[in-house]
């Protein structure tokens, strides 16, 4: 006998009267199991028909009820495996080829895995008639397999996996593609701390080309002695010219000697913590499951810290990267988008310097 036909002609749930398959009765187990209150549990039911929600729903949200606890008793009352909701599963499109969202939703039930001659389906009520029935009409195979799944995860089946047409981009590839992505997305950060870098280097090149300016316009004016100026301002504008020359050449072979080398360490700092500050106060990521351990670097500590907006390793629920994958390029836009900045800093500062030497070199030729 099949899976398909033990759920259809199984006697060991009753499908008359207080039918355990429907409200209070499907997560019974878990007042038993010491999961959740008996009160609790008919409270939860009571919010779920009141705010027209699956009790499912409200029992992993509002009391906190683990989704594997939920899938267990599920599992236990209608004596067949459980399936979670997973991006990877590689469907084939000849099997859900001509399917109808929308009669999915209603009906609750997905094909997930096409086994040779058998189609495994998940199923919210796998005592539920009418919906083996319309497994049996909508899904050729000569042998049924059933697993009971939470509606969420049927829903999230639906939308993942009928969005498009068959033959489409769909599940693991999509998230293949979102991987890539994120490796495209990494790579353009470094190179826009790069730049960042070199932004700077530029500046203090500036620096240097000012100061050697200064020292110039301070050697032309002491060669002149057209004017009648203590000898003191000459040696201090000297003095300030070399102390910018020794400040630019210093910044400049700092990062010329890293030029092989990641970006700079402080300016990851930098561009990190920026970016975990607008995060904090914009980027809202409840109950990530991350746990962070204390590092000896501000760079490791900082980047623990943008483990809560971006990827996790055991999302919930299981398998959606997608998402994941998504919060992580946000955080990386907002790294590129600060090191934008900081850019535009060093260029305008760069265009004040640019000035500054104009004018000291008009000087410089109205003296000579």
């Amino acid at each position: 006998m099949t899976e398909y036909d033990r759920a259809e002609n199984s006697s060991d749930i009753s499908m008359d009267g207080d039918r355990p398959a429907t409200g209070v009765g499907r997560y019974r187990l878990l007042a038993d199991w010491g999961v959740i209150a008996e009160d609790k549990l008919r409270e939860a039911n009571d919010s779920a028909v009141a705010r027209g929600l699956a009790l499912e729903t409200v029992l992993t949200r509002d009391y906190h009820v683990p989704r594997h606890a939920l899938l267990k008793a599920l599992s236990e009352l209608y004596r067949c495996p459980y399936v979670e909701y997973d991006e990877r599963l590689p469907i084939p499109p000849e099997l859900i080829s001509g399917l109808d969202g929308d009669r999915l939703s209603l009906s609750r039930w997905f094909p997930i895995i096409k086994d040779g001659d058998t189609a495994v389906i998940a199923v919210n009520d796998p005592c539920d008639r009418a919906v083996l029935s319309e497994i049996k009409e909508f899904i050729g195979a000569k042998k049924y397999e059933i697993r009971v799944a939470l509606e969420d995860d049927i829903q999230w089946f639906i939308r993942d996996f009928l969005h498009t047409k068959p033959g489409y981009l769909i599940g693991t590839e999509r998230t293949g593609l979102a991987f890539w992505r994120n490796t495209m997305a990494h790579w353009r950060t470094r190179l826009a701390c790069y730049r960042n870098d070199l932004a700077r280097a530029r500046t203090n090149l500036a620096f240097l080309r000012w100061g050697l300016g200064t020292v110039a316009l301070s050697d032309a004016l002491m060669r002149a002695q057209k004017f009648h100026v203590p000898v003191y301002l000459y040696w201090g504008m000297m003095l300030t010219g070399f102390s910018l020359v020794i400040f630019g050449l210093f910044g400049y072979t700092k990062i010329r000697r890293a030029r092989m080398s990641p970006p700079g360490q402080q300016t990851l700092v930098e561009v990190t913590s920026a970016v975990l500050n607008f995060l904090e106060n914009y980027h809202f990521i409840e109950n990530t499951g991350t746990v962070v351990h204390t590092k000896q670097t501000m760079l490791a500590r900082l980047g623990d810290f943008l483990a809560g907006h971006c990827t996790i390793l055991y999302p919930l629920p299981a398998s959606r990267e997608r998402t994941q994958l998504a919060r992580e390029r946000n955080v990386l836009a907002g790294q590129r988008t600060v090191a934008a900045c900081y850019r535009t800093i060093y260029a305008r500062a760069r265009t004040g310097l640019a000035f500054i030497r104009t004018g000291v070199s008009f000087l410089g030729l109205a003296l000579g």
